[in-house]
């Protein structure tokens, strides 16, 4: 049937498909409730495509089918795999894995996703393609995981995404936020047109009108309400009014429809419910297994529940949820049952699993086993959230309490890790009932402790992670050295605002209890063993070992199972405590590079965060921003809110102060709520590098001083070298003294130039008279040999302000001349103001930064012109940031514009910042 009425729906259809031709991609989301007309709107979509050039593809989601992991995904991109050659060949591999095509580690989501981007866009080279998502609320999480990351990164490919999802389902909505449609009743005008259709012969007014006025303008209501009516109802409405939903009106039409048929259709119905890929030869082959012939469905079609050809198609989802949610249970199981039988075990194990796990009344060892089967190939598949439904289920029917215990602790676990923390808290409370022995009890309490750590970050996970690691103590020592690390990284996310165990509270329990490391010690053995030893015996006594951790860690040739990749993030703070730039670096550019290659979109914002803060330091500002750009394009992607710290920082020694004053009170207030004492260390740290800078010492030494009081780990080592030149500069040269002793011992125990390089800053601010001038030039030649330019500016920056007041103007020009070059060359604006006021004290006036071609582009362009300046191909950057090739070109056009060249080769010898 035509679509009827609906014309801005249309118009915004047309529009779509228009700017697709035109090389702009589009999506919508259709929403609306059961019935109202959303497959119509994409019907409508398709027969509009079809005729002006467009490949279709479908996906359409089935409730039955939602713990199939990728199964949506696959009816969609099935058609497009012989295109899947031209990938990069771990895109590919993704694809494969994910399909089932294939062997090899669980793709990222990420990964995956940009496998689908880049195949749409392949596939759009040829002509514009329309992919059309039916039942999205039916999707399996997987699936609707990567649509949605697809439908955030499209934007120059010729591709269209157009969704319907249905409203009133629960669950989290993966597309919230990307443009959307919401269709409304059909207007009294329409709505009598389509009823008038549906029956066929006049109604009476009075009847027509209550139909029109109980349908609501649900077009779905409008056909069927009439045809499941009461004679009644039809003759003139001599009926009590039903109070229930249009959809629920909707659906209890179905089922009434169905309840008339005969015993062997309406099980031949109950079959092809449970049965979602809608195969008509697995539905003859299951009705076979059940003794029904092909004459049992004449009626159901008759009925107009349902049509059979090559495939199977319900009328509407609400039919075919009607159909089997009346079937009684054992009918359900029967049709399973059968499924199961005609299901291929060797093409399709997981399916034919399934379903002969719901035809099992009570508990049955085996088809629990052969779900758990399952769970481990969906799991290799990357499908965690799937596996943790294939394991509850196999929980339920295991007949042995102790395995029945130890498998629902294994979906407690992969439900944590598909991020379903709520599920795996209810399985946790399911599997305490046990029996469990000593080791799983322990685990269970490790999972209960690290879902708290992760819902919170407050303090209570650290007190949770340090019974759990002792309990683990005599069972497992490798897993108890991990919980203690786990407790050391929670309670310094508590850190001052802790309410239960701080660092030195676990740091004193792991010197007690922990066991001894293995030999040789792997990484995560030398940082407990080093972070131990710094809140047992002090900084100086832990360098050596947490040297070895770094070292290990920077290295990282341990074997797969040690996955050394869960304390990059703890490392990289170590790092900073022991002003090691180069670890620093290392690990940050490393977990970088990794995330990149496999596609983690759980670990590369944070990531890209930590290089940021890498780049601010070394004074490549410009380029901190062009990847907290790409974290904004990857936060847009995943709906996920952005990491706020490294913006602060790059704001902060940009010399930005609103912006970082209000990045400031909104962090803190939220790290307040949320008990994260570590934040208000590092915000501090922020804020003293921002009124340095200002030259509003007062203020740097008021928020320096919090972090080296408390000796936050790993803020005091950056906020002592702020303290001491803020405190010197305002007047209190008792504490810029004492904190320079404190700093200059930890400085040789680090034996880094980094950390030398900044004592020696510090003790030249703290010295009077002639001697400072060794300090001085002591700190220059060190800084200089190292990675943090900033702090080499600022070197130059602050020795000059001393010569000018030792009077040797010519002297302190030539210093701060350099000081200000560097810091206006980073964009460090108020230290570069700095010196440029020092600069005009000695009768020099600095040299104004001159407006580059540059300045033009945005931070994603410069990012994809330093790529491209490097011989990068349109794919190979496309890869890297997510996005297709085509919206790379798309990009180029517009940075050749802005740069006045018409090149690559142009681009590779222009001077980029």
């Amino acid at each position: 049937m035509a679509l009827l009425g609906r014309p801005a729906e249309r118009e915004a259809i047309e529009r779509l498909l228009s700017d697709a031709q035109a090389e702009r991609s589009g999506v919508l989301v259709v929403r609306g409730e059961a019935g109202i007309g959303k497959s119509a709107i994409l019907e409508h979509a398709r027969d509009a495509a079809s005729s002006c050039g467009f490949r279709v593809e479908t996906s359409v989601g089935v409730e039955a089918e939602t713990q199939f992991a990728f199964a949506g995904l696959h009816q969609l991109c099935a058609p497009l795999l012989d295109r899947a050659g031209e990938l990069p060949v771990p895109q590919q591999a993704a694809l494969g894995v994910a399909f089932g095509q294939r062997s090899g580690p669980a793709p990222e989501g990420l990964l995956l996703g940009l496998a689908v981007l880049h195949l749409l866009a392949g596939v759009a080279e040829d002509g514009p393609v329309l992919c059309l998502v039916d039942d999205v609320q039916w999707l399996d999480e997987a699936s609707a995981q990567v649509l949605a990351f697809v439908a955030r990164r499209v934007s120059a490919e010729r591709v269209v995404l157009l969704f319907a999802r249905r409203d009133s389902v629960a669950g989290d909505d993966p597309l919230a936020g990307l443009p959307e449609m919401r269709l409304d009743g059909l207007g009294d005008s329409d709505a009598r047109q389509l009823l008038a259709t549906a029956v066929g012969t006049p109604l009476d007014e009075g009847v027509c009108n209550r139909i029109i006025a109980e349908a609501r303008g649900n077009p779905l209501a409008l056909l069927e309400l009439p045809r499941g009516g009461s004679a009644a109802l039809l003759a003139g409405g001599f009926e009590v009014p039903e109070a229930a939903s249009v959809p629920s009106r909707i659906e209890d039409s179905f089922r009434r429809r169905s309840a008339h048929l005969p015993a062997e259709t309406r099980l031949l119905l109950v079959v092809a419910a449970a049965e979602p890929t809608g195969e008509a030869a697995l539905l003859w082959r299951a009705a076979a297994e059940l003794g029904i012939g092909p004459e049992a469905a004449a009626p159901a079609e008759a009925s107009g529940l349902l049509e059979i050809g090559d495939r199977v198609w319900f009328r509407h989802p609400l039919a075919r949820s009607a159909v089997y949610h009346a079937a009684t249970p054992p009918d359900q199981r029967r049709a399973h049952a059968a499924l199961a039988a005609a299901t291929d075990a060797q093409r399709d194990p997981d399916r034919r699993a399934w379903h002969r796990a719901r035809s099992v009344l009570g508990t049955d060892e085996e088809a629990a086993a052969e779900l758990a089967r399952s769970a481990g190939r969906v799991r290799a598949r990357g499908g965690l959230a799937a596996a943790a439904a294939f394991l509850e289920r196999a929980a339920e029917l295991t007949p042995d309490p102790s395995a029945r215990a130890t498998r629902t602790l294994e979906a407690a676990y992969a439900s944590h890790g598909a991020g379903a923390s709520d599920a795996a808290l209810e399985l946790l409370a399911n599997a305490a009932a046990g029996p469990l022995d000593a080791l799983q009890c322990a685990k269970l309490e490790l999972l209960r402790a690290q879902i708290a750590f992760h819902s919170t970050r407050g303090s209570e996970g650290a007190t949770m992670l340090l019974d759990a690691a002792r309990t683990l103590g005599p069972l497992d020592a490798a897993l108890a050295r991990e919980a203690y690390v786990q407790a050391f990284e929670a309670s310094f996310h508590a850190g001052r605002l802790s309410r239960g165990r701080g660092m030195r509270e676990v740091a004193e329990a792991a010197a007690q209890e922990a066991p001894p490391p293995p030999t040789p010690p792997r990484a995560v053995d030398l940082l407990l063993d080093g972070l131990t030893t710094r809140f047992t015996h002090g900084y100086e006594a832990s360098v050596p070992t947490l040297r070895l951790a770094l070292e290990a860690l920077c290295q990282d040739d341990a074997p797969p199972e040690e996955d050394n990749g869960r304390w990059l993030w703890l490392a990289c703070h170590v790092s900073v405590m022991l002003w090691d730039d180069e670890s620093f670096f290392t690990l940050a550019s490393g977990a970088v590079r990794n995330a990149r290659e496999t596609g983690a979109l759980s670990t590369l914002p944070a990531a890209l965060n930590a290089m940021s803060v890498v780049l601010v330091l070394t004074g490549e500002l410009s380029r901190a921003a062009e990847l907290l750009s790409e974290v904004d394009e990857i936060s847009r992607a995943t709906g996920a809110p952005p990491l706020p710290n490294a913006r602060f920082i790059l704001a902060a020694w940009r010399g930005r102060q609103s912006e970082a004053t209000a990045l400031s009170v909104a962090i803190v207030a939220d790290a307040t709520r949320r008990g994260e004492g570590t934040t208000l260390g590092s915000s501090e740290v922020s804020m003293a590098y921002l009124h340095n800078g200002l030259g509003n010492y007062p203020a740097a030494l008021a928020s320096a001083t919090p972090p080296w009081e408390h000796d936050d780990f790993p803020h005091s080592s950056s906020a002592v070298p702020e303290l001491v030149e803020a405190a010197s500069r305002a007047g209190d040269p008792e504490q810029a003294a004492g904190a320079v002793e404190e700093l200059s011992s930890r400085a040789r125990a680090s034996g880094t130039e980094f950390g030398l390089g900044l004592a020696a800053r510090s003790r030249a601010l703290t010295t009077v008279g002639p001697d400072a001038e060794v300090h001085y030039r002591e700190a220059i030649e060190r800084l200089g040999r190292c990675r943090m330019a900033t702090h080499l500016a600022r070197a130059h920056l602050v020795y000059g302000e001393w010569l000018r007041r030792q009077g040797r103007r010519q002297d302190a020009r030539e210093q701060l001349r350099t000081a200000h070059d560097l810091l206006s060359a980073m964009g460090a604006e108020a230290f570069a103001a700095r010196a440029a006021r020092e600069l005009r004290a000695t009768g020099e006036h600095p040299r104004k930064r001159t407006a580059q071609p540059t300045d033009a582009l945005t931070a994603q362009e410069a990012q994809i012109a330093r790529l491209v300046a490097t011989g990068a191909t349109s794919r190979e950057v496309a890869a890297q940031l997510f996005l297709s090739p085509r919206t790379i070109d798309a990009h180029l056009r517009n940075i050749f514009r802005k740069l006045d060249i018409t090149s690559r080769r142009q681009l590779r010898d222009f001077p980029l910042p």
